[in-house]
This record gives structure tokens, sequence and C-alpha cells, in this order.
């Protein structure tokens, strides 16, 4: 400890062209302020420099809350523009764009456990046309689509920042799928018949999980 004293009252002392001394004769009360002082300093410089990737920050519709899980499929959207409408267009589009892909996603992940299981020979096609279903329906306006949040700033220069997002619950969401596919008629009755059976499973596990 002695020897950071001296060490700051070298530092101080010999600072610019001109000479300050520092008495010897300071209080205790002074020296811990000096000594004090420069410990701080240097942690907050350390704290500062510490993460490259700057100041994190949290914006809206962020969480579990809005993820999809396994009752629902849910998409977040950011838009920004200096005409309030197209920044909201741009944040409804957004978010529908990625709750079709979590939608897509899944469907992948369920064909191929469901086939996986089975001795079928045309798996990747019917796969295929499980997806392709998949992005049919949301592309569609889907009744059971709910908008659970929307938020709009406007910045200095005069920018609007929207924040949506959407869920839909999967059950709501297989069952329409199963509607649709009956007016499918690129499906063959096997490939129909197979489709209908994942999709039972997963309105099945859907409904386990409560609302």
């Amino acid at each position: 400890m002695e020897y950071l004293h001296k060490k700051m009252e070298l530092l101080i002392a010999s600072c610019h062209s001109g000479t300050i001394f520092i008495s010897k004769s300071k209080s205790n009360f002074m020296k811990k302020f000096f000594l004090y002082s420069s410990i701080a300093l240097v942690l907050l410089a350390a704290c500062n420099s510490s993460n490259p990737l700057g100041t994190k920050v949290k914006e809206p519709f962020t969480g579990d809350k809005y993820e999809s899980n396994n009752r629902y499929f849910r998409g977040t959207g950011k838009g920004e523009s200096m005409d309030e409408n197209v920044a909201r267009n741009k944040a409804d589009l957004q978010a529908k764009k990625v709750l079709a892909q979590q939608v897509e996603t899944n469907i992948k992940v369920v064909a191929d456990q469901y086939l996986g299981e089975t001795e079928l020979n045309n798996k990747s096609e019917i796969t295929d046309k499980f997806q392709s279903l998949a992005r049919e329906v949301t592309n569609t306006q889907i009744a059971d689509l709910r908008k659970i949040g929307e938020e709009k700033y406007k910045k200095e220069d005069g920018t609007y920042s929207v924040y949506m997002a959407y869920e839909i619950h999967k059950r709501d969401m297989f069952r329409f799928m199963k509607k649709q596919i009956k007016l499918n008629a690129k499906l063959s009755d096997a490939e129909r018949e197979t489709i209908e059976k994942m999709i039972d499973e997963e309105i099945t596990k859907a409904e386990a999980a409560g609302e």
C-alpha cells in the first residue's frame, strides 16, 4: 500500500513541465483519496474496454414469451422508415416471415422423424410436398393468426421504428393445414394419407400441451 502511495505522489509531482510537490505531511485522508480515485479510474477503463461489441440493447418482444414452443408458432419483426406506414408494413412482413420459417422448420423435423420410422421409398418427395403445403398455408391469411404485440418509436431524425409480434396455436395451424390437404390436387391418395397421419399426431401433441 505504501508503495502505491509513493507512486501516486511521484506521478502527480512530475505532471507537465512544472514541478508539483506532494508534502509528506499530507493527511491519510488525501493519500487514500488519490489512491482510491486512481484505482477507480483504472477499473472504469477496464470495464469500458472489456466488451469490444459495445453495449447490449434489449429490443421489444424478446425472450421466451415471444419464441415458438410446444404450443405456439411465433414470429417477431422490426421495420424502419421515414414513413410510418412503410415501417409498420416492414415489421408486419418480417414478423410473418419469421413465423413461416418456424413452421417450415418444424414441418421438416416432424417429417424426418415420422418418415424415418417408415419404409416408404419417396420420403424426400413427401417431405418436400409437406413443406410446400406449409409455405402455401403461411402465405395465406389465417384467421387464427393473432398479433400479440406492436410498438412504435420515432427518433429525433424523424425515422419510425415499429416492432411487431405474431403467434398461432400449433393445433389451429395443423387443423388449417389438414383442411388444405383435402383440396390439394397435387397429392396422391397415399401421400395425402401419410401427411394427414403426421398432422394428426402433431394436433394431438398440441392439444395435450393446452392453451
